[in-house]
């Protein structure tokens, strides 16, 4: 799909990892916005995402018109912050973009903090917060940190593009008002072909944990679950939790002390639907979630779900599935709802599943989130250039 009546847009997409859903919301948006004729570029970090990364960016290689640039990069506040923001101020430079597009904390900062100090730019910044620094936990110094530099960098910030009301919210009660700058939500995507549902008829586990394998994924609650479950019910369902992270040595020897290691299976990422496919339920036990993409992929596929109501995941249930959702943190309560999914009948969850399919189908689709990415771009750029009409946008 090509947009032919309005000029075509340079877009850069700034962000750290390559990694999670962010980087699925990144990819999405640049093959969609290269799809309808736009050029796009990304720059991101070097160290992480792996072959897969790799692979990635080869396969993108052709949409991606303005490049893939790779340069070491910190989670967490470090000396390479320094040299990572010179390489992007040097790749904005030689790129020329119409948007600079930030996603997450990191990538906010280093699209951001240059527009900072340049109020009269012809390029407009977008910002997706994806959660980061808005999932961390309120009253702490990191939180208070990373809150000053949110408020900082807001004059900076043309587009706030918020991928769900949740974290809309988390921005209002944190920041203490709405942004001042032009904002709205644009809830994010699935395309056509994630929607055709999973056939469960080779599945050889139970339960499936898909996603990262660290504390605020709330796995540990999950091990405990399947403890209880064991001791006292006396039910052993076997799980696969699929994923990488900083807590799988912790985690595989909980499994153990829980006395439930031969229950449980690990694997490394791979594909999503081959991994729904092994298993009847998923199990999301999460401590906090943005808008998670795992959790909307898995519906589109009518995958039946056990999970905990943080997040933007009741956007994703709406009103006919968010009552099934249940509290963080509660072992018991857990275990009493993977006991009462594994015991409904097998048309039961598919027909949960199916209605819940329905509801995703109708609100979160990838053609739509596009659409309205672009659209936010065009009204950022259209207030950019009434401030300096003697400067129109680029054509490509």
């Amino acid at each position: 799909m090509t947009d032919t009546s309005l000029p075509r847009l340079r877009i850069l997409h700034v962000f750290r990892a390559p990694l999670g859903g962010l980087f699925r919301h990144v990819l999405d948006l640049a093959r969609g916005q290269a799809e309808r004729g736009h050029q796009v570029g990304i720059f991101c970090d070097s160290t992480t995402g792996g072959a897969r990364a790799d692979d990635v960016f080869a396969d993108l290689e052709s949409l991606l018109s303005l490049g893939v640039t790779r340069v070491p990069m910190s989670r967490y506040p470090n000396i390479t912050d320094a040299r990572a923001q010179m390489s992007a101020i040097s790749v904005r430079s030689r790129l020329d973009p119409d948007i600079v597009h930030c996603h997450g904390s990191k990538g906010g900062l280093y699209g951001r903090l240059p527009a900072l100090a340049s109020p009269g730019r012809r390029y407009a910044t977008a910002y997706t917060p994806h959660g980061g620094s808005f999932n961390y936990k309120p009253g702490g110094t990191e939180h208070k940190l990373y809150m000053a530099v949110e408020r900082l960098l807001e004059p900076a910030t043309d587009m706030f593009l918020f991928e769900s009301r949740f974290i809309a919210g988390r921005f209002e009660a944190y920041i203490g008002h709405m942004p001042r700058t032009d904002h709205r939500i644009v809830l994010n995507g699935i395309s056509d072909p994630e929607f055709v549902p999973v056939d469960h008829t080779e599945a050889s586990f139970d339960l499936l944990y898909l996603g990262e394998l660290r504390s605020a994924k709330g796995i540990d609650t999950l091990i405990d679950a399947l403890s209880l479950l064991k001791s006292r019910d006396g039910l052993a369902p076997r799980m696969l939790i699929v994923g990488s992270g900083p807590d799988e040595a912790a985690l595989r020897a909980l499994t153990i002390s829980r006395g439930i290691a031969e229950q449980c299976v690990f694997e490394p990422p791979g594909p999503i639907r081959r991994a729904l496919s092994r298993a009847l339920v998923m199990v999301v036990p999460s401590r906090a979630e943005s808008l998670p993409y795992v959790i909307l992929e898995a519906a589109a596929a009518a995958q039946p779900l056990v999970s905990t109501d943080v997040g933007g995941i009741n956007e994703i249930y709406g009103p006919r599935h968010r009552n099934r959702l249940i509290p963080a943190n509660d072992p018991v309560v857990l275990a009493d709802a993977i006991r009462s999914m594994l015991a409904t009948p097998a048309a039961a969850r598919d027909a949960q599943a199916a209605d819940l399919a329905r509801h995703v189908r109708e609100n979160f689709r990838l053609d739509a989130m596009t659409d309205g990415v672009i659209a936010a771009y065009r009204d950022a750029l259209a207030k950019r250039s009434e401030a300096q009409p003697e400067r129109p946008v680029k054509a490509a």
